[in-house]
């Protein structure tokens, strides 16, 4: 994903205006193939969608209610879900994960602070993301869970090396579970899913949540979630989160000293930032997914937009992304 976001940040900037959406329609019919046969986008903009477009292969219509792994898309709802927690002055971002996680004290990892967890710089050397999503999967509890990151190596003191990776908010999960006492996915479906109406989003059925890659959504469900994002935290009236809360979660973590051990888009320095569960690109923020979900907002132009797309394959797709943004960011 090399300059994947720099790109991002740089077709966000100086485009024309008023074109319509031809030229997006256009796109997504010369390029369902490449995306796996089929891909849901929509748009919307000032509290409304604006457009929608839905392409599809020998599967089947494609819309709006198509439900998808969202894979790493899955980081931003997790990050908005602490945050939840915060808000309500029940956790710090500060507190260290050691309070309520004594496995990671005995594995000198009880110091990591909950807003390393949200931002990648715990300092834990984790398997690459597939194999590490692999034996998540075959864990049964949140404990078993913790148990499996406290025995993963060091390569650096917390808060100074950014890791791409699903240990950092696995562990924020497990925080929650023990300050709530109740399972992830009931938070989750309690203080986000509910209040923006996303009737069709979770983190599966398994024995435990994967916080960091493990859920499911719709382009109807997850716009829903960018639009609270862009109102600061509030949707249809309704306060999900806190402006403050918003704000914080659009701060870029990654300062010039901090060594970039992995990164799926290759941070050189070029406006490309990260804070809690997005990527930071200027205006623009994004927490796109493997299997090819691609959310993004852009606030000074107060607009979002969700790409819903399954293909492994990922072969060319920032090239795609990257011009299906400046197309739309034109038409808008």
């Amino acid at each position: 994903m090399k300059v994947y976001f720099f790109v991002l940040a740089m077709a966000l900037v100086g485009m024309c205006k008023g074109q319509g959406f031809e030229e997006v329609d256009a796109w997504m019919e010369d390029n369902v193939r490449a995306m796996g046969g089929h891909a849901f986008l929509v748009v919307e903009k000032d509290g409304k969608i604006v457009h929608t477009k839905g392409v599809h292969g020998l599967r089947g219509p494609y819309t709006l209610s198509s439900r998808e792994r969202i894979a790493s898309s899955s980081k931003w709802l997790s990050a908005a879900l602490v945050m939840t927690f915060v808000d309500e002055g029940k956790l710090s971002l500060d507190d260290t994960v050691g309070r309520w996680l004594p496995v990671l004290v005995q594995h000198g990892k009880g110091g990591i602070t909950v807003r390393q967890c949200l931002s990648h710089l715990t300092g834990i050397q984790e398997p690459p993301l597939r194999e590490s999503l692999s034996e998540l999967r075959r864990i049964r509890s949140m404990d078993e869970a913790m148990e499996l990151i406290a025995e993963m190596p060091m390569e650096g003191a917390p808060g100074t090396v950014f890791h791409y990776s699903n240990a950092g908010l696995q562990i924020a999960g497990a925080v929650l579970e023990k300050i709530s006492g109740e399972s992830f996915e009931a938070m989750f479906a309690e203080r986000i899913a509910r209040p923006l109406g996303m009737t069709n989003t979770d983190f599966g059925k398994g024995p435990v949540a994967m916080p960091a890659g493990g859920g499911y959504s719709t382009a109807e469900d997850y716009i829903r979630f960018l639009e609270m994002i862009l109102n600061k935290g509030t949707y249809h009236g309704v306060r999900v989160l806190s402006e403050k809360s918003v704000a914080e979660m659009q701060v870029d973590r990654l300062r010039p000293d901090i060594r970039i051990a992995y990164t799926p888009a290759e941070h050189g320095g070029a406006g490309v930032g990260y804070g809690y569960g997005e990527w930071i690109m200027g205006e623009a923020v994004s927490s796109p997914g493997l299997f090819g979900s691609f959310p993004w907002v852009v606030n000074g132009r107060g607009y979002c937009a969700f790409l819903m797309t399954v293909n492994l394959n990922n072969r060319g797709r920032q090239d795609r992304e990257m011009e299906l943004v400046r197309l739309v960011d034109a038409a808008l």
